[in-house]
Parts: C-alpha cells; structure tokens; sequence
C-alpha cells in the first residue's frame, strides 16, 4: 500500500522553521559573545598589567637588595624618611621660624645624646645631663642673644662642663689613670663644641634677616652633595677616596657631589638668595668643601670607637649624628658667606 501524498513531504516543510531556529541561535550565541568579549579583554588586560607590576616590582626589590649589599642601607625606606625630615625643614622653615629651632634643639640633643653613649660604651667617662643641658643653652643662646655674648656662654659652658668631669672623677675615687681622666675631659669638650656648639652656628644664621632662606639654602646644597656622591659612587665609583677612613667614598662619588653642590649653589642664589650667579659657584664649592669634611671626620671618629652607625634610630641612615655629620660643620660655612655675601643680594 503507497504512502499518501505529502506523508514524507512533512519534514521539508519543516526546514525553513529549521534554519530560522539554527540561525536565531547563531545570533544569540554571537550577541552572547559579543556581550562578553569587552569584561573578558578587560579581564585579559588587568591580567596582563598585573603582571608586569610583579615583574617590575621584583626587579625593583632585586636592585634595592643589590644597593643594600653594597651600601649597607635600605634605600626605599631611606628615602621615605629623607622625604619626611625634608618636608618638616622646609616647612619650618619657610613659615615659622620657631619650629626649625626646637627641630633643631631636638637633633642636635639626639646627637649629643648617641655621641655619648657611644663614647660611654668605649669606655670613656662623659656626663650625659650636663652635656644636654649645655646643648640647649648653646642652641637657645645663638638664636636670642648677641654674638658677642654667644661666645662668651660656649666659653663658660666649656669650663663648666670641664670642671664637672674633674669633680665626678674626684668622688668617684676609683684609682683612673691621669692619661684616661684627661682623656676624657678632651672629649668632654668635644662633644659640646662638636655638636651643640656648630649647631648653634645654624640658629645664629637663623636669626639673621632673611637667615632662613640662608639656611634652607646651605641644608639643600649639602643634601645635594650627599645625593650626588652616594649616586655617583654606586653607580661608577672606582677609586677610594680615603680607604683607611671611609672605604666605601670614592672619588668618582666626590665629582659628582661637587657637580650636584655646584648646580644647587647657582640655582639658590639666583632664585631663592637674589645673589650673582658666580656667588653660586662659591657657596656650593664651600658647602661642598666642609660637608666632606664633617663626613670623613665623623667617619674618623665611628673607626677609633669600632661602630659602623652612632645608632639605628633612622631605618635606611643610621643615627641622628649620621645625618648631621655633613650639616654641622657646613652651618659655619653657610653664616660666614652670610655675611660675606649678602651685601651683594640683588635688592
């Protein structure tokens, strides 16, 4: 028996449902494509950014461990500290006077109070109390008393802490040879004319008309210097300046802190001290000249007590006194081209 007519014939009219089902999937698969091709390009991307962060962080770490090994410092944690004391300096500074000395009062009393203990540790007798009472007198005298006057309180202070010593040792009764008691009286005036006495030098120039502007001027050409030379030296430093002493300086490191001291200087006195252009020359080739000083001598000093840091209180810097070794001596500096130079300034 046939089929009826059009009995097989039903699937083909089926077809044109068929396609048009197959070809409305097709379009709902592309539109979901399409729906979720940018969240996975953005997906690809992060991806992608995320790993080159990784990868420069790592090369980052891996260059910061090489320069501690060399350096011995941390210097990610260096500069963030160096940013801070810098932020506070200059605002100080710049809007109140008053701030930058108890700043400096505190510096100068955390110098004081390492130089002390390192000395102690050593084995040398110096009095810690009247060495801080003394470096505040000091550093109080050079900002609200005459010069003149100035001079005559470090002469007093000098005598007065000599005379303590002597007094100590004498109750002490503890049979100290003469070489080691003079010894220490030598370093008891050290240590007040080392620390308090130069930094009274800054609170003098502080005082000053216009001094704040003189010693924000002088603190960056030293930190210029200092940058110039500790980037100089890592990265091209051959030859040691004075091994015996500091046997990381070079002398590769000493060119380009006088290159960075000079630029600086120049710099300063157009547009922050109104001076000549030359006078630039000559005020970071000074700096420069008694910041290497205070470095070496404080360097000098680290090697005959056997320490590599007066302490650890700044991560990345050592001491508070590793700091100010270059800044020190460079306040003596900075007060006579004070007066050797403002009468040049451009008014």
């Amino acid at each position: 028996m046939t089929d009826a007519p059009g009995s097989e014939g039903a699937a083909p009219s089926d077809l044109p449902n068929s396609r048009r089902q197959a070809g409305g999937v097709r379009r709902a698969q592309s539109a979901s494509d399409a729906s979720s091709g940018p969240p996975s390009a953005m997906r690809n991307a992060r991806s992608e950014f995320e790993t080159q962060v990784a990868h420069a962080r790592a090369e980052f770490e891996e260059a910061n461990e090489r320069i501690k090994q060399r350096t011995g410092r941390d210097l990610i944690v260096a500069i963030a500290i160096g940013l801070a004391i810098g932020a506070v300096v200059i605002v100080s500074l710049i809007f109140f006077k008053w701030i930058f000395l108890v700043f400096a009062i505190a510096a100068t009393s955390l110098g004081v109070f390492e130089f002390v203990r390192a000395l102690r540790a050593s084995g040398r007798r110096v009095d810690l109390v009247p060495q801080l009472l003394a470096g505040v007198v000091l550093m109080l005298s050079g900002y609200f008393v005459e010069l003149w006057l100035h001079w005559v309180l470090t002469l007093v202070v000098v005598v007065v802490l000599i005379v303590w010593r002597l007094l100590a040792q004498m109750l002490a009764r503890d049979g100290r040879a003469y070489g080691a008691v003079m010894s220490d009286v030598l370093i008891t005036s050290l240590v007040v004319l080392y620390v308090p006495f130069l930094g009274s030098l800054a609170t003098i120039l502080l005082s000053q008309d216009g001094g704040e502007w003189w010693a924000l001027a002088f603190i960056i050409v030293t930190v210029a210097a200092d940058t110039g030379a500790y980037a100089t030296g890592l990265t091209i430093g051959r030859h040691p300046m004075a091994p015996r002493i500091s046997p990381k300086k070079t002398w590769e490191g000493f060119g380009g802190a006088l290159l960075a001291a000079l630029i600086a200087g120049v710099l300063l006195a157009i547009y922050m001290l109104g001076l000549p252009w030359w006078t630039g020359l000559i005020i970071g080739a000074a700096i420069l000249g008694t910041a290497t000083i205070g470095d070496l001598g404080e360097s000098m000093i680290k090697r005959d007590l056997g320490i590599k840091d007066m302490s650890s209180w700044l991560p990345g810097h050592g001491g508070v006194l590793d700091r100010l070794d270059s800044i020190l001596p460079s306040a003596t500096a900075a007060l006579a081209l004070y007066y050797l130079l403002t009468p040049l300034a451009v008014s």
